[in-house]
């Protein structure tokens, strides 16, 4: 057990790693292209596509770290309502709906872009494949994620209500 909580916590790393990377990267592209168009007067053609890739990227794998993080909006108005081992029913029916959401996302996403190596990027030039590559590595991470929720209680981070004095 503790083996897989070492392989868990450091594919959590890299995975954050990863996506810090791209978004840093993508800053520098976006910060290059516009000091390229203001003050050069022209704009690289790669830049733009580039910027839109690490954005995909780092979009999905936000969405796979928020499963992880529990940081997802649920809305739990109705089920809070009912007792609670009917909300444990609906709290494993919704995580047994993220690891199917992991499996669409792994088998449709490869499929996809298998059919989209054929085409590239414009200003790239590299197969749109890199691209569309993003939706079955995000379905792993869910997948993988899904099946650590659970083993946990809950699928939502609980915050207590603030109120402000005045």
């Amino acid at each position: 057990m503790k083996t897989l909580k070492m392989l868990r916590d450091t594919l959590v790393r890299l995975q954050l790693l990863f996506s810090l990377t791209l978004l840093t990267i993508m800053t520098i592209t976006i910060i290059y292209q516009v000091f390229s168009r203001q003050i050069l007067g022209t704009t690289p053609a790669w830049s733009e596509q580039l910027s839109k890739l690490l954005f995909v990227w780092v979009s999905f794998m936000g969405i796979a770290y928020g499963f992880k993080a529990k940081l997802h909006i649920g809305v739990g108005l109705f089920v809070g309502m009912l007792p609670e081992k009917i909300q444990d029913v609906f709290d494993y029916i919704a995580k047994i709906l993220i690891i199917l959401f992991g499996l669409v996302l792994i088998y449709y996403g490869t499929e996809f872009t298998i059919l989209m190596h054929e085409s590239s990027m414009p200003g790239l030039g590299i197969p749109s494949s890199v691209l569309y590559a993003a939706i079955p590595v995000t379905g792993i991470f869910v997948l993988l994620f899904g099946i650590e929720l659970m083993f946990k209680k809950g699928l939502h981070e609980k915050y207590d209500d603030i109120s402000e004095e005045a």
